[in-house]
């Protein structure tokens, strides 16, 4: 889920023209281009060279040493280690994903100082900006355990190391703790994953397939009558050429949403009204949601499984439109290779086998990694009998890509003394201790303690056989991993 364009802390911090000015200081720094091989399909490549120093960030300017660096799998990385460091390491799992063919170098340091509340509360910070852009959860969780291993060859061993991840971040990060966690025994000591797509990948885009192919149904002009037709699995056919500024285009002719609802035709106010009401998704999100819906799953299909298709709506009913039988008559329908199904699955899936301490925070409003995400991943870590590793806590915000910096602040502390003392935080707990980090950055405390999220199906209408999680076992995947060429490439 791309959280690249952030809410108002975000917007606030990182504006455009000072963006690109100081990521090209920054990556005019980068040294070592690193040249080592991948070592095996789960441990990362190993550095020859070290990160190069940088100038940090304005807003972490005389407060860390910042360094910028390409890993051998060409993935750019950012580290911050700032001058009251704690001993203690957060390496950082991005969302998107990003679209772009190679890494982006621009990435790790634009979360570096999005979250560089991290490194105010004393935590160095490590991210990897992935070694390309397009999916791939497991690829993005190897480079992030890479990063931290470049940390620790240059800096050391860290007391603690934690993994956060935001959006589809929360994923990777997830599955950071499946991969290089398991037992306890590796180098994590816990995971902070806010507003996570916990869903996994088989069943955490359900809900865009019911959009794509519902929007298809009411607006028909995409494609359009004239144009080669393709499967609406695909999200959009590859030699398409299509942009995101002829898709909102189009977005707009069907439905009028950038417009006054009273300059809207009737029939696109009706056309907006049942897209909302069945796919339930919110209005302030429509386009975005779309976005990913057209031109991630291209790239998951056509990029990442070799043109199979993934993803399936039979046995779905709709509901909510001014004429549910036309609807569910009429709306294309389509099953998904079991192939694809599979590989998809064993990328992305949450298997649940979780042995360290994880914290989740999310907002309830969240208007693009639903809240129901989180009842998702609990079912998904009871069905594992591992849930006693598990807090999650929710807060009365309705933004994605930006949480208030309190509630982070909060958040690591709280993870952090579980970790070392075995104490685990309750959601009261967590409220009761952010005033304390707001006096410092007063950006609000949030929290509401006594809220748990529907089930998954409560917001997403679910696939025959949906109810049941995890959707793929830690036996499951191990079986799987057997498989030669199983999951997706690098």
């Amino acid at each position: 889920m791309n959280d690249r364009l952030s809410g108002k802390q975000w917007t606030g911090r990182w504006r455009t023209g000072r963006r690109r000015a100081r990521v090209a200081a920054l990556v005019a720094g980068v040294t070592g281009v690193l040249a080592t091989a991948v070592l095996g399909p789960h441990v990362p490549a190993a550095a020859a060279d070290g990160p190069g120093a940088v100038g940090c960030p304005a807003n972490l300017a005389d407060r860390a040493t910042c360094y910028t660096g390409q890993d051998a799998n060409g993935a750019y990385y950012a580290i911050a280690v700032p001058e009251n460091w704690n001993g203690s390491l957060v390496v950082h799992a991005h969302g998107g994903p990003d679209l772009g063919a190679g890494s982006d170098p621009e990435r790790a340091v634009g979360d570096l100082e999005r979250w560089s509340v991290m490194v105010d509360e004393g935590y160095a910070w490590a991210g990897s900006s992935y070694r390309r852009g397009g999916y791939g959860t497991r690829m993005a969780a190897q480079d992030t355990e890479n990063v931290r291993r470049l940390f620790t060859a240059r800096f050391g061993t860290p007391a603690k190391t934690y993994v956060h991840g935001q959006s589809w971040g929360g994923n990777v990060a997830a599955k950071v703790v499946e991969m290089y966690g398991a037992g306890g025994r590796g180098p994590y000591a816990g995971a902070l994953l806010t507003n996570g797509v916990l869903g996994g990948g088989s069943r955490g885009y359900d809900y865009r397939v019911d959009l794509r192919v519902v929007y298809q149904y009411y607006c028909r002009n995409l494609p359009r009558p004239t144009e080669p037709r393709y499967p609406l699995w695909e999200g959009l056919r590859a030699d398409s050429t299509l942009t995101g500024a002829g898709l909102r285009a189009r977005l707009q002719e069907c439905t009028g949403y950038t417009s006054d609802p009273r300059d809207r035709t009737s029939l696109q106010q009706r056309n907006l009204d049942d897209i909302l009401a069945v796919t339930r998704v919110p209005e302030r999100a429509l386009e975005s949601h779309l976005r990913f819906s057209v031109f991630t799953f291209r790239d998951i299909v056509h990029n990442r499984l070799g043109g199979r298709n993934p993803f399936g709506n039979r046995g779905v009913v709709y509901s909510g439109s001014h004429d549910d039988a036309a609807l569910n008559a009429g709306v294309e329908r389509f099953s998904a290779d079991p192939s694809a199904a599979r590989d998809l699955s064993w990328d992305s899936d949450i298997t649940g086998d979780v042995s360290i301490p994880v914290l989740t925070l999310h907002a309830i409003d969240d208007p693009t990694a639903f809240v129901e995400h989180e009842a998702a991943y609990r079912a998904s870590l009871r069905g594992a009998h591992r849930d006693r590793y598990l807090v999650q806590s929710f807060t009365r915000e309705s933004e994605h890509s930006g949480l208030s910096d309190a509630e982070y602040a909060t958040s690591v502390a709280a993870l952090d003394s579980w970790a070392r003392t075995g104490r685990k935080p309750t959601p009261r707990s967590l409220a009761a201790a952010c005033p304390a980090h707001d006096r410092r950055y007063e950006t609000g405390c949030f929290y509401q303690p006594d809220y748990l999220p529907g089930p998954y199906a409560s917001r997403v209408d679910p696939r025959p056989g949906g109810l049941r999680w995890p959707v793929l076992t830690a036996a499951g995947e191990r079986a799987l991993s057997r498989i030669d060429g199983v999951g997706i490439a690098p």
